[in-house]
């Protein structure tokens, strides 16, 4: 039976851009961070030589520190938009994401560089908790998974893409365009935001910032089975994901030596993502979210086993190996945005401060299981299908945990059935 969408009721939260816009805005605002982080991956030897960084690995750190800064601060931004509103903190956090890229861009030392790399991280992670924040406020239910989904269509191509802008800038100056690109893109989104984007939280529901409340909220994030549960699937799948991205260049260079294919490589697996994402906004708003993660983490966690049996038993080329990694990497598509709906659903009273605390949990956590499924690589492809298979299988497990149907006498608190409120009227 289709299930219908439910926009939030016409209030100030349903003002302002249409459909269309709203989603070219919220991709745009994620698509800021994945600029940040992959358009820099093809400047670093340039950066290392001009700063006198000649250790390769240490010019890493130019990745790192943006990624800690971006992992860590989603824990206050959270707070600061359930109390002062989404729009301000938008526009502002904008700002300063594009004048931390212009100060990169002039650094003429690598700790002046990475100290602003650290604070370019901190205000982009707002454009990660206030876009989920605001698509909360406006939508709730499959038509919020719909629209996110539409929105990670973009967000998974933006990384496939980014390296090839920052290797364009090169071609016709240096690593500090880069920058300077990044500081114009940020002061574009910034004013765009501002003209176009109403307030979502009325003041009404803004929670006072106070130590207890923001425990408070914390401890309903924790407790709730269904947010937790889906936070806990998000964090294994993109645990994978980082794996996938700290492995595949070795793979590609090492395992299959075809170092001239690593960009085609990675295109043809990363790209079915994109085009499952924009399935995945249609199939919601007829099977629901709670249907098609828990089939899309069977069919994910079943391709990555039979991926790692191939390759245990019968040996693979490169092309074997992506066509086999990209249709693990399909459903991959399918997983995020349900998930994150379904965590999100019950907790609109504080979408805000949930957001943070989501996101702290799904990035730090999801970096540290990436990390480790790169450093078990050995020179062949096994231990990253494994990791890839046991993520998904917990991810499935974690899934099945926090989507079952509540019985009607042992109801935990705030867990939400999402075919349940996808029946309701609005």
């Amino acid at each position: 039976m289709k299930a219908e969408a439910h926009p939030v009721p016409e209030t100030e939260a349903q003002k302002g851009p249409g459909m269309r816009e709203f989603i070219a805005m919220m991709a745009a605002l994620m698509a800021s961070n994945a600029l940040a982080i992959d358009a820099m991956l093809p400047a670093l030897p340039a950066i290392g030589g001009d700063l006198g960084i000649d250790e390769e690995n240490r010019r890493q750190l130019v990745i790192t520190f943006y990624l800690l800064g971006f992992g860590g601060a989603q824990l206050f931004w959270g707070p600061l938009a359930d109390r002062f509103g989404r729009k301000r903190l938008m526009s502002g956090a904008l700002v300063l994401y594009g004048a931390f890229a212009l100060v990169a861009g002039l650094a003429s030392s690598f700790p002046m560089l990475l100290g602003a790399r650290v604070l370019q991280g901190i205000s982009a992670a707002a454009s990660r908790v206030l876009v989920v924040a605001v698509v909360r406020d406006r939508y709730h239910g499959p038509a919020m998974a719909r629209v996110m989904s539409l929105v990670m269509i973009v967000f998974m191509i933006v990384p496939v893409l980014a390296p090839s802008f920052g290797q364009g800038v090169l071609s016709i100056g240096r690593w500090r365009h880069i920058f300077i690109g990044l500081a114009v893109y940020g002061v574009g989104l910034a004013l765009w935001t501002g003209l176009r984007l109403p307030e979502t939280l009325p003041k009404e529901k803004r929670r006072p910032l106070s130590l207890g409340h923001i425990g408070e909220a914390a401890a309903t994030t924790i407790r709730n089975r269904q947010s937790i549960g889906n936070s806990l699937v998000q964090t294994l799948t993109m645990g994978a994901l980082f794996g996938f991205i700290n492995s595949i260049q070795q793979i590609v260079f090492d395992v299959f030596e075809r170092p001239e294919l690593m960009a085609v490589a990675f295109a043809l697996i990363a790209g079915p993502m994109a085009i499952s994402s924009y399935a995945n906004s249609k199939l919601v708003m007829r099977l629901g979210s709670r249907r098609i993660l828990l089939l899309a983490l069977t069919a994910f966690t079943s391709m990555a086993g039979i991926h790692l049996l191939v390759a245990a038993t019968l040996g693979e080329t490169i092309w074997s190996f992506v066509l086999l990694q990209a249709g693990t990497m399909t459903f991959f598509g399918l997983i995020g945005a349900n998930a994150g709906a379904l965590a999100m659903e019950p907790l609109g009273h504080i979408a805000g401060t949930a957001s943070s605390l989501q996101g702290v949990f799904t990035t730090v956590g999801g970096a540290l299981i990436g990390f480790a499924i790169g450093q078990q690589f050995d020179g062949t492809t096994l231990p990253f299908l494994a990791g890839f298979t046991i993520s998904g299988g917990l991810g499935l497990a974690a899934a099945w945990w926090a989507n079952r149907p509540p019985s009607k006498d042992c109801r935990d608190e705030g867990t939400v059935d999402a075919e349940e409120i996808a029946s309701r009227p609005a």
